[in-house]
């Protein structure tokens, strides 16, 4: 029998959505393959510590998304910058006995800033492991949606109106910013996902106290137009050659999908897969999606997401490059509607990731010298 890929799945993290990665990690550990993965966890406290964990009681309160926590329990551990990807036990430098892991490939399951912006990537491409997901630039760009939403522009796709407005600039006159976008508009942080941060402003009472709320997660925040319409989901899987799923439709019961919508409130949103649209606009989001993958520079998986309007009109929102795994989350519905399962889905991106490193390994990083 073939030696097992020993996997870290890396998870938590110094995030506002720190818990909605405990949940996704929950999800992957309990259906990665046993008889070809050897899982590793490694948990990232809101201090920044990462953890060594007992698979038996890494998290507390598992079952409940309001309860879910990391366990403080575990060794603290390094991922050091040598060849192999090796996690060690920062005892050992102590003069205590090592407890080094030698870690094949990473599974970065971690959501929003410091784990989805391309910091963690570049550790990771630091340290010479493969990982999943998108690389640096990708990871970047998709997670600052200020620069996100001027690539897609560029690109050819269509968006909806937006300002950005940085924590030093003065606030615009909200008549001159109606003007433009109209009323209601939404407020949210550039980067940050799973709609942490992220409100409705209805009246001009409303404006100064929201945008002051988004700044509390980001020095960039987004204005937006307010895009009444269907939300729509696509997931996109591969390399060089992606593949799109779906469809899906979010119908929230909340005003708009929030964050307790999404993670908190079993109710908060029917989530209708495939979508229920004619197979030709279907076929458009599709393609929207791929070339919203390829533009913003993404690898290994992304989910796309857009609106329709009541005319047919799509409108891309947004991307999202590690999008959530937990039990009700769209990414791997879709992909299980369309044939795949989650065990089997998981194994695809790690072989993904190692194709990418691969490829990247035989590129040259020395100059010969004459």
């Amino acid at each position: 029998m073939s030696k097992k890929i020993t996997v870290g799945i890396l998870f938590g993290g110094k995030s506002a959505e720190h818990e909605v990665s405990l949940q996704s990690a929950k999800n992957i550990f309990d259906a990665i393959d046993r008889e070809k993965y050897r899982p590793v966890l490694i948990g990232i406290d809101k201090s920044g510590r990462w953890l060594l964990n007992d698979e038996s009681e890494f998290l507390l309160n598992a079952d409940d998304p309001k309860r879910i926590a990391l366990n403080q329990a575990g060794d603290a551990v390094a991922l050091l910058p040598r060849s192999g990807g090796v996690i060690s036990n920062l005892s050992a430098l102590k003069g205590a006995p090592s407890k080094d892991q030698v870690i094949d490939v990473i599974f970065p399951i971690l959501h929003g800033p410091f784990g989805e912006d391309g910091t963690v990537q570049g550790l990771l491409r630091l340290a010479d492991i493969p990982f999943v997901g998108s690389g640096v630039l990708g990871s970047a760009v998709g997670m600052d949606k200020d620069v996100m939403k001027r690539l897609l522009r560029d690109g050819g796709l269509p968006i909806g109106k937006f300002a950005a407005l940085k924590s030093h600039e003065a606030l615009p006159p909200f008549a001159e910013l109606t003007e433009r976008l109209g009323l209601p508009l939404f407020v949210k942080p550039a980067n940050m996902g799973s709609s942490v941060g992220v409100a409705k402003i209805h009246h001009e009472g409303e404006y100064r106290s929201l945008v002051e709320a988004a700044f509390a997660y980001d020095t960039t925040i987004l204005l937006e137009e307010f895009i009444p319409g269907r939300e729509l989901e696509c997931a996109v899987l591969g390399n060089e050659e992606p593949l799109a799923a779906g469809p899906g439709e979010v119908i929230p019961s909340h005003e708009f999908y929030s964050y307790d919508a999404k993670y908190l409130d079993e109710n908060g949103a029917a989530l209708e897969i495939p979508a229920k649209i004619p197979e030709e606009a279907a076929r458009k989001v599709r393609e929207m999606a791929v070339k919203t993958f390829r533009v913003l520079g993404c690898e290994g998986l992304a989910r796309v997401d857009f609106f329709m309007k009541a005319g047919g009109e799509i409108l891309v929102n947004e991307i999202n490059t590690m999008p959530g795994f937990t039990s009700i989350s769209m990414y791997p519905k879709l992909w299980e509607a369309a044939g795949i399962s989650y065990s089997s889905l998981i194994d695809r991106l790690i072989t993904l990731a190692f194709q990418r490193f691969e490829k990247e390994k035989a590129l040259k990083t020395t100059y010969p010298q004459a």
